[in-house]
């Protein structure tokens, strides 16, 4: 077995915050590195350009993975590993391999038998918890709430049961021009002494987190329009 790695290097979760975010450990690694599994290659360039400026991106091979890629495509983009060169995953934003595709690609290294190391960075999903005073011994992430109307209003019940009989922790994301509507829509549905906070732009210079009943929610003035955003919800 060869001494190649695949590293995984979160990103910013907000514009020009790459250097108060990322350790410049991740910036050592990254100038080794020639080959790159992204979500995205012009943005996965930009990142590499803002950590350093020196890194010739010409030199370097990208294999895209996103939400299209096919199952059989990806043992094809470890091949440089398995030939002895480290290989580093790159998310749109955040951590890889957490709701993001990277997860498959981490998982096939797993299997291969090949060293995997996840490098410090932002999670906006982590860093939204420790800022909301919830449970952050028992949470769960739950991505997306459904878009259909019935399975929507169904899951939001779901999710109110969990945190009164498990104590747990819900979290999930919403497409951020529906930011409001969703924070109407929980004031609305479930218990008003239900706890929901709202954590927006993390590490930007508009950062908000703010925990209030829903009762509070519902007659409060907000706009998380178009601005990421990741709710959570717990019980005093």
């Amino acid at each position: 077995m060869s001494n190649a790695k695949l590293y995984l290097f979160p990103v910013p979760l907000s514009p020009d915050t790459t250097q108060k975010v990322l350790p410049g450990f991740n910036t050592e690694i990254l100038r080794e590195i020639k080959y790159f599994i992204v979500e995205n290659i012009r943005s996965a360039r930009r990142f590499l350009k803002q950590c350093d400026k020196s890194i010739d991106i010409d030199t370097i091979t990208f294999f895209t993975l996103n939400e299209q890629t096919k199952p059989a495509e990806m043992p094809e983009m470890i091949v440089p590993l398995e030939q002895g060169h480290s290989m580093g995953v790159i998310s749109e934003a955040g951590c890889p391999a957490i709701a993001d595709p990277g997860a498959d690609v981490v998982a096939i290294a797993q299997k291969k038998g090949i060293e995997v190391v996840p490098l410090v960075g932002p999670s906006s999903i982590l860093m939204s918890l420790m800022g909301s005073g919830f449970n952050g011994q028992s949470f769960a992430f739950n991505g997306y709430l459904p878009i259909d109307k019935a399975a929507r209003a169904a899951k939001m019940k779901e999710l109110e049961r969990r945190i009164i009989h498990e104590r747990q922790t819900q979290i999930f994301i919403e497409t951020p021009y529906r930011n409001n509507k969703l924070i109407a829509e929980l004031a609305a549905s479930l218990k008003p002494n239900m706890l929901l906070c709202v954590a927006s732009d993390i590490t930007g210079e508009k950062q908000s987190i703010i925990t209030r009943k829903l009762s509070w929610w519902s007659k409060a003035k907000y706009n998380y329009d178009k601005i990421p955003t990741i709710f959570l919800l717990f019980s005093e």
